[in-house]
């Protein structure tokens, strides 16, 4: 707190002095058996005045340790939240010292709460969907095994809603594990062409019912990331290319690479993103117009995982779009540098300085 707010908060106190001395000096004057002089009132109204004024500062100067404390604290932010107050010089301090540490003491309480449902919570999403994989991975060899005996049509619509459901229960599973990505992950270098392909067969029979092109350009590229995570991040991209491109449609990947980092594009030929909802796709929920509109049920998290995955893995995610002419959404690697680089070169393909 400054002196001038100092003195603000005690403006009360010094009017009421003034106001005082005012009285006593009104006093003194007209009281025929004084017998004051008008400058010795004068001079002892100065005195008065400043041991007033030394007074406010020494009573500054003591608070100031205590306000340089709180300070600190709001300084802090969030960390101060697990930081008792300490400090206190007086029962006045003492009682809102008392005060703010038993709201300390109730968040902490209240934190470790959560954090215990939340983590029953993470555990009964994580068995749910392990549970459910079972009978989804039964019921796809039971159709698998019945492939002669029902028509063509019904069986590929059949796979393709054991895929969306599969689909969905990783969804799931992804989302309960980003507040604990960090325990999950294991950044390497890989090929991404590898991955990549690995991904086209996961949708291969929607590409291939729906006689979507699929067209992979660029030349190979080696970059530092998790394997399991970039396939998500990539079925992402790739089933949401296949939701909104017609049939007949293309989609393209392309990998290229410039001063900035490896480049991933995932292009399609579908109906585009409007421009009004291209700034709030990677928000969570968000389904827009297309996700309103197209037959196609959206859940709005699968872009909003795949941006919250990007920037964990340290990956950069953009996209663009023009309505009716399909969407790109690219995906930037961003190489490293070394200090033990004498050049201050980025080196690229295959050397190890780069994620």
């Amino acid at each position: 707190m400054t002196f001038k707010k100092f003195i603000r908060d005690h403006l009360f106190h010094i009017v009421f002095f003034f106001g005082g001395m005012f009285v006593l000096d009104i006093v003194l004057w007209l009281d025929p058996h004084m017998r004051l002089a008008k400058e010795t009132l004068m001079y002892l109204d100065f005195l008065l005045t400043i041991f007033f004024c030394a007074f406010l500062i020494g009573l500054y100067l003591y608070h100031r340790k205590w306000f340089r404390t709180i300070q600190i604290r709001l300084n802090a932010k969030e960390d101060a939240l697990n930081w008792p107050l300490t400090g206190a010089t007086s029962a006045e301090k003492q009682y809102f010292q008392k005060y703010v540490n038993s709201l300390l003491d109730y968040h902490q309480q209240s934190i470790e709460r959560l954090m215990h449902a939340q983590q029953d919570q993470k555990d009964f999403i994580d068995g749910w969907v392990h549970e459910s994989k079972v009978p989804l991975a039964a019921t796809q060899l039971l159709v698998e095994s019945i492939e002669d005996q029902i028509p063509e049509e019904k069986f590929n619509q059949l796979t393709d809603e054991l895929v969306q459901i599969e689909h969905y229960v990783e969804q799931v599973l992804y989302y309960s594990r980003l507040d604990s990505f960090s325990k999950d992950y294991l950044v390497q270098e890989y090929a991404l062409k590898p991955l990549i392909n690995q991904t086209i067969r996961q949708n291969r029979n929607y590409f291939i019912q729906n006689r979507i092109q699929f067209k992979l350009t660029g030349e190979e590229q080696t970059v530092l990331t998790d394997a399991k995570w970039l396939v998500f991040i990539l079925n992402q991209f790739v089933s949401n290319a296949l939701k909104y491109t017609p049939q007949n449609g293309q989609i393209t990947i392309d990998l290229a690479h410039d001063e900035q980092g490896v480049w991933l594009s995932v292009s399609d030929s579908g109906i585009g993103i409007p421009a009004e909802d291209l700034p709030r796709v990677f928000d969570k929920g968000f389904t827009g117009q297309n996700g309103r509109q197209s037959n196609q049920r959206s859940t709005g998290l699968g872009l909003y995982l795949a941006k919250s995955l990007s920037n964990k893995l340290g990956h950069e995610l953009y996209a663009s779009s023009t309505p009716g002419n399909g969407a790109t959404f690219k995906l930037l690697f961003p190489f490293l540098s070394y200090y033990n680089d004498p050049d201050g070169e980025r080196l690229m393909g295959k050397e190890n300085h780069f994620r």
